[in-house]
């Protein structure tokens, strides 16, 4: 009998975990209604979610389930019910949430196999030249002078080996660059002294941040959520 009333309250307890875990679920179980980007800043964002105000940093998650993956001051990389999308202050994600198409761009080999685009530094136009054995994106003192660079105030002056040598370089940050519709925030560059090299390099600290692959002889660049 003893051991019939100690299985007996076996069972009860057993009951009453199992009903604790169905009636205690999670709030990123039932899912985000709308999220709201309020507020943008590097590695922080300000989420509206659910009608309650969330501020995160890259790498947190709300108590909703709302991650937050990447931030600067233009865009949020955010996870929302497993999917990923980059979002611009004021964007507001709804239930029918969707991740947007990955931004981009196919470039065709020019005669000389070379990959050129035209795109932007800071919003000045800009002819590139793809090199993906370049550690970043290169410029000359003439081309960073032209696009209102301060290199010899902000930059950090370096030393750079080149085919021709050694290089005098100031390394800065670009505030953006853009090509097609790839937009990247806070590039690192290069300025070497003079008038080399001819075209701006788009060396890996731009290129690192994008997925690409070669198609038929064409290269595919696609930004990475």
């Amino acid at each position: 009998m003893s051991a019939m009333r100690t299985r007996g309250r076996h069972t009860a307890v057993a009951l009453c975990l199992a009903l604790t875990a169905l009636t205690a679920v999670p709030e990123a179980a039932r899912g985000v209604d709308k999220v709201s980007v309020v507020g943008l800043f590097k590695d922080r964002a300000v989420l509206m979610i659910d009608g309650k105000r969330r501020m995160l940093g890259v790498g947190e998650r709300s108590p909703e389930g709302v991650a937050l993956l990447g931030a600067d001051s233009e865009t949020a990389v955010l996870e929302i019910d497993g999917k990923r999308g980059r979002y611009r202050l004021g964007t507001h994600i709804g239930t029918g949430f969707r991740a947007p198409e990955q931004a981009a761009l196919r470039i065709y080999p020019t005669a000389t196999g070379m990959y050129e685009v035209t795109g932007s530094i800071n919003g000045f136009p800009v002819p590139f030249i793809v090199d993906t054995g370049a550690t970043l994106v290169s410029m000359s003192g003439r081309e960073a002078d032209r696009i209102g660079i301060p290199y010899r105030l902000e930059g950090t002056a370096a030393v750079s080996s080149t085919a021709s040598g050694l290089s005098r370089i100031w390394v800065v940050r670009l505030r953006q660059v853009k090509i097609g519709e790839i937009a990247i925030a806070d590039v690192e560059a290069a300025v070497h002294e003079g008038a080399f090299p001819a075209r701006v390099l788009l060396g890996n600290s731009f290129l690192s941040r994008l997925d690409i692959r070669r198609e038929a002889g064409a290269l595919e660049l696609r930004r990475r959520f």
